[in-house]
């Protein structure tokens, strides 16, 4: 292939839905520190770093030595639970992560989650040798909705922004996408209208969704 093109994932909620693993990782290593922590306040956080969510929860307490031990409690719990119960991928995603290789496309993850997390999770849902980078937390200053995710994995696939699909299904990274200069697919419906294609779930998206995105004729002069 001569004009190399790239699909960006998102993780969470985009090729798996590990909401409920979240929750209870971090339900149950706050009330281990003596530390009480509401759904509701976990859904307002979803997909957000950790740096941030803690001290949202916490305010004054949080000292940055604090914010490390509960990220890394929550963490290690969301492992566990994730290896000893297996995870599978959301409905689409597997398919279309392969065919996508097979068709010659480069494809990275970028997500807003801990490295040990992205490498575990490819490969339980079996997408590891599918994907050429995983870029993650520690490779990053800025989280998401600044591009910046999107910008570094580009370039560990040395593809241009303008050849590169971003697959969400949040706001703050469809907005990341748009900020990178990159098209995008959102899933999930209600929360992703602002992406250039939006989709309920992967397995609805027609054949030719991502080839489209790229092509010359889909950019405005």
């Amino acid at each position: 292939m001569t004009d190399p093109r790239a699909v960006l994932w998102d993780l969470d909620g985009t090729l798996a839905d590990s909401r409920e693993f979240h929750w209870r990782a971090w339900r149950d290593a706050m009330a281990a520190a003596g530390f009480d922590v509401t759904e509701a306040q976990f859904a307002l956080s979803f997909g957000q770093r950790n740096d941030a969510i803690i001290p949202a929860w916490l305010g004054a307490r949080a000292t940055p030595e604090l914010v490390r031990e509960l990220g890394d409690a929550k963490e290690a719990m969301y492992r566990t639970l994730i290896t000893a119960e297996g995870i599978t991928p959301l409905p689409g995603a597997a398919d279309w992560v392969r065919r996508l290789h097979d068709d010659g496309w480069r494809q990275a993850i970028a997500s807003s989650a801990p490295k040990l997390n992205v490498e575990l999770m490819a490969r339980v849902l079996g997408l590891s040798g599918h994907m050429d980078a995983l870029i993650s937390a520690e490779d990053v200053r800025n989280g998401k909705p600044d591009p910046e995710v999107f910008l570094i994995a580009a370039e560990a696939l040395s593809v241009p922004p303008a050849r590169c699909v971003v697959v969400e299904d949040a706001p703050v990274g469809i907005e990341g996408a748009s900020r990178a200069g990159m098209r995008s697919i959102g899933v999930g419906g209600d929360t992703t209208t602002d992406a250039t294609v939006n989709v309920q779930s992967l397995d609805r998206l027609p054949l030719d969704a991502f080839d489209r995105l790229v092509a010359p004729e889909s950019f405005s002069p």
